[in-house]
């Protein structure tokens, strides 16, 4: 019986299995499967520093310039992101926890039929054209109520974007096949789904699996049962082990202990949403110190800064970054989590070519 791995083994897996050699736009989306969005650009978008370590010659924006052109869409799955087109069958049509009243399903009716006759709009369009006000928004403040309304019609699966627009969300309509509906097809979409963030995540702790699951409510609120079920199944058919009291899930066909996973010599500064950074329970086991994303906590509060980047050296994060641009020129600010490694030669040079590659990615 093959010895079950260790935590350092554990370690060096989630970091390779993700961060494979860079391959093109297309391939890298799917296989990552999803790639988490922000619109937070600091010193870019989460999904371009995601993307920038696994495309090879990737630079900033180059998702958005391409997107059209590509069979990907921008959805929802455990939050909001980008996806292959063939997951959208496993979450579509969606139906929202929260039902419409009247008076919106017949606005949505209206817009849809805006939208058809047009082909492609920009949300301002829909404003001058129905006028529909402001509304409350999830924050206590106010937003446009159309913008408001096509966010929920391409929740539900009505509308598509087709573009980006300076940043700006271009709708058109969305077409969606039927669903099979009977409990054995929909135990298999959930069962795909729970295989989809396994695939993305792993190695998982058992806790953070759980949280996926219920994750999975966001982009498939109507399987909230058969993920469950499909959860419990999961953890019968995964490969995992108990490890320092912990019990962690991955794929069946992978082998931690490989020689295949192994750590290069690289510095790669990640997005918060990397990956490898994703799952902060994990993150602290892994690393032995706590990550926080601030880029919502107030100034004084925060102690890595407004957008730290985790700081990765061969398997080790070692600490954070905030960068910055000035006059064309790249400016970080860095912390450790413990002792600085700045002494050592071989990780100076390693980090300036990192900056190096984050400068081309960002001035071209």
């Amino acid at each position: 019986m093959p010895a079950p791995p260790t935590l350092d083994d554990l370690r060096r897996y989630a970091v390779a299995r993700t961060l494979f050699t860079p391959t093109t736009l297309l391939t890298a989306i799917r296989r990552l499967g999803f790639v988490q969005a922000d619109p937070i650009r600091a010193p870019a978008r989460a999904q371009d520093l995601t993307l920038r370590h696994r495309v090879k010659g990737y630079q900033a924006g180059d998702l958005e310039r391409r997107y059209s052109r590509l069979p990907i869409e921008e959805d929802f799955l455990v939050n909001y992101g980008f996806l292959p087109r063939e997951h959208l069958a496993l979450m579509h049509p969606r139906v929202s926890r929260r039902p419409w009243d009247a008076s919106t399903r017949r606005k949505a009716a209206e817009v849809l039929a805006f939208v058809q006759e047009r082909g492609a709009v920009h949300p301002r369009e829909v404003d001058q054209a129905f006028a529909h006000g402001r509304v409350t928004n999830y924050w206590g403040g106010t937003s446009n109520a159309s913008t408001h309304l096509l966010d929920g019609m391409h929740y539900r699966g009505m509308l598509r974007i087709a573009r980006r627009d300076s940043g700006t969300r271009i709708y058109a309509v969305a077409s969606h096949a039927l669903a099979e509906g009977g409990k054995a097809a929909r135990l298999q979409r959930a069962t795909a789904l729970i295989d989809l963030v396994v695939r993305k995540y792993a190695p998982l702790p058992s806790a953070s699996l759980t949280y996926l699951a219920r994750l999975l409510g966001y982009g498939a609120p109507h399987l909230s049962v058969e993920i469950q079920q499909a959860l419990r199944l999961a953890r019968e058919r995964l490969a995992g082990g108990v490890i320092d009291g912990t019990s962690w899930y991955w794929p069946a066909e992978e082998n931690p202990r490989s020689r295949r996973y192994q750590a290069d010599e690289q510095v790669r500064l990640l997005a918060p949403f990397d990956p490898v950074a994703w799952d902060r329970r994990r993150f602290e086991l892994f690393w032995g110190w706590v990550y926080k994303f601030e880029a919502y906590t107030p100034a004084a509060k925060r102690r890595f800064g407004y957008y730290a980047l985790p700081l990765l050296w061969r398997e080790q994060v070692v600490g954070w970054a905030n960068v910055t641009v000035k006059d064309g020129a790249l400016q970080p600010d860095i912390g450790f989590a413990s002792a600085s490694p700045m002494k050592d030669v071989l990780f100076r040079n390693a980090l300036d070519d990192e900056l190096e590659r984050m400068t081309r990615f960002l001035t071209g």
